[in-house]
């Protein structure tokens, strides 16, 4: 039987990783917070190029919210390679400019897998590791009660929805954890909705609303499902090569 901590945890379905921008100047204590972004599987014969909006809505204590801001570019060509950018997250009150801080390509043919770093100790250096892609599923709630009787799950499909001509299919997951099941004092309600495309095999659409750490909902838009400019997959000039893998491949003379 799975823990209720996996259950809510599952409602993700993202899972590239995004940092925040944080203050120049670090006291005792606090939390470095990375959030998880849209997954992009590597299919073969599904193409396209999108812009990821991201935007995380978090409960202040006092009351009101606070919100954090992105937008990064995003495909995936024929062969299932896959190119991201990766943007701080800043406020949302546009008083700070996000920058690019790394460029990830990733081959599931070849096996490699680039994180080519733009700011911090690593810059302009493209750090190199084995790409094996595992089989993920999409996350699919089962409508019914909790383990232990700590809750309840509903379901509801939202039907068909064309977003930039590109058909999906929508999904509501509501998962209600009652007082004490979590260390919690009051009812929790989990939140996720979804929209998305069987064709490229990726939700254009996913909101999820979580009490603990509010609202997070990312958006593609300017989508494209024509074959990806070559150019993507080009490393940025003048980056060094650090490679990780733990088993390289052989030198060409075969020592």
């Amino acid at each position: 039987m799975r823990p209720l901590g996996f259950l809510i945890i599952a409602m993700a379905t993202t899972v590239a990783a995004q940092q925040e921008w944080t203050p120049e100047t670090r006291l005792d204590g606090g939390v470095s917070q990375v959030l998880q972004s849209i997954y992009i599987p590597p299919l073969h014969d599904a193409p396209f190029t999108a812009t990821v909006h991201t935007e995380w809505a978090r409960p202040l204590a006092g009351g009101g919210s606070t919100s954090v801001v992105n937008q990064r570019k995003v495909a995936r060509d024929r062969d299932g390679r896959i190119y991201e950018e990766r943007w701080l997250l800043v406020p949302k009150s546009g008083n700070y400019k996000s920058e690019m801080n790394v460029i990830q390509i990733y081959d599931p043919n070849e096996h490699t897998g680039y994180d080519c770093f733009i700011l911090g100790r690593k810059r302009n250096t493209c750090v190199l590791d084995s790409y094996f892609p595992v089989d993920r599923p999409e996350v699919v709630m089962k409508a019914g009660p909790l383990p232990n009787g700590f809750g309840f799950v509903t379901h509801e499909d939202l039907g068909i929805r064309d977003i930039e001509g590109v058909e999906t299919v929508g999904a509501r997951d509501t998962t209600t954890v009652k007082a004490g099941a979590m260390g919690n004092d009051q009812p929790m309600k989990f939140v996720r909705e979804y929209w998305r495309s069987v064709r490229l095999g990726l939700n254009l659409i996913s909101i999820v609303s979580d009490p603990r750490i509010g609202t997070q909902t990312f958006t593609l838009s300017n989508i494209s499902v024509t074959e990806v400019d070559p150019k993507y997959f080009q490393f940025p000039e003048g980056f060094a090569i650090d490679d990780q893998r733990k088993e390289k491949p052989p030198a060409p003379d075969g020592k």
